[in-house]
């Protein structure tokens, strides 16, 4: 499973961050959500998800390779 985040959507909420702190980061010069690493961990398939679907503006995506 990969996941990213889109910088040109992302609006800094943080709401990843709080849902997922394992596999989202913010950027401390504007808030922006990162991930350090597209691939997810064994294990943290439903932290990508929920990290995901708590985006407000829907900057994250999850997909299956």
């Amino acid at each position: 499973m990969k996941v990213s985040v889109d910088p040109d959507i992302c609006q800094g909420h943080g709401v990843c961050r709080m849902s997922a702190p394992e596999l989202f980061h913010l950027r401390e010069e504007d808030g922006q959500a990162y991930v350090k690493s597209e691939d997810v961990p064994a294990g943290a398939e439903e932290a990508a998800r929920l990290g995901a679907a708590s985006c407000p503006e829907r900057a994250i995506t999850v997909r299956d390779t």
